[in-house]
């Protein structure tokens, strides 16, 4: 039988890649973003496309009712849609922190909410959070990107051992630096122009310029790869039997993850490393 997939945040990057991908293989392919303009093309290339903002409730139920209704039920949700929010955090506002929760938590928790009973229903399925490598290693001016990407992490562990006997699978995936436009919204709250929800005070001005150089985080930077290399791996998770817990696409995301285990005080020198070279 054809199996179909929901996927969030497909106007660019990732999330398109993750799109045509699935489409390829043959599934039925509901591809969303918040801008319909944005993936118009994806339905000219064979997706069915909706409008979909994760923070937003009623969009939610309207395309997951809408996907029960025309397909009778949902093989895959992949929680792709995502921003980073960068600055320290006594430079970011309270406001920009529930933002970034909005979107890289609450939204997650809405689809998945929003799916399970059928997931259940059926007795199959796959949930796939679009984490990354910050969601195991925090640093200095990326804390509340981090910090909701560590909460989708520990939410997504509950998840998957709360569902385990439902036949439903969970799967992260850690991608490392991606060649997307993910930088270029670093590079914006880097520029001392942009100062809505960045109240900069003055005393965090290195960490300013280790962003104003994205390639230090993504981007084109060494060891970033493709959208498509990342589409793969999802697709794998989808698809596979009995997938793993956690799918690292590319050498730096699988290296990168195990800074985890290092003690406190050397990750701080590293830190500090990094801050004297680019100062």
């Amino acid at each position: 039988m054809q199996k179909t997939v929901l996927i969030t945040g497909c106007s660019s990057g990732i999330g398109r890649a993750t799109a045509h991908a699935f489409n390829d293989e043959g599934w039925t392919t509901y591809a969303t973003a918040r801008n319909p303009a944005d993936i118009e093309a994806l339905g000219e290339a064979g997706c069915e496309i909706a409008t979909l903002d994760v923070t937003d409730q009623g969009d939610v139920e309207r395309v997951v009712d809408r996907i029960l209704d025309e397909e009778g039920a949902i093989d895959a949700l992949v929680n792709n849609a995502g921003y980073g929010q960068f600055g320290p955090i006594e430079d970011v506002t309270a406001e920009r922190v529930h933002d970034q929760f909005d979107v890289n938590v609450y939204g997650p928790h809405r689809l998945i909410r929003a799916v399970l009973p059928g997931m259940r229903r059926e007795r199959d399925g796959t949930i796939i959070n679009v984490s990354s490598v910050a969601g195991r290693v925090s640093f200095p001016g990326g804390g509340v990107y981090s910090g909701s990407k560590f909460a989708l992490e520990a939410m997504s562990d509950a998840l998957r051992n709360e569902v385990r006997d439902h036949g439903v699978d969970v799967v992260v995936v850690e991608p490392g630096p991606v060649r997307t436009n993910f930088s270029d919204r670093v590079a914006r709250e880097a520029d001392p122009e942009e100062t809505d929800g960045v109240e900069r005070s003055g005393a965090y001005d290195e960490f300013y310029a280790l962003f104003e150089d994205t390639q230090a985080i993504g981007g084109d930077g060494p060891g970033s790869v493709e959208p498509t290399l990342v589409a793969g791996e999802v697709l794998n998770a989808a698809s596979a039997t009995k997938p793993p817990a956690r799918v690292q696409p590319g050498t730096v995301a699988r290296v990168g993850v195990l800074a985890r285990f290092l003690p406190d005080a050397i990750r701080d020198s590293v830190f500090d490393l990094v801050r004297k070279f680019t100062s």
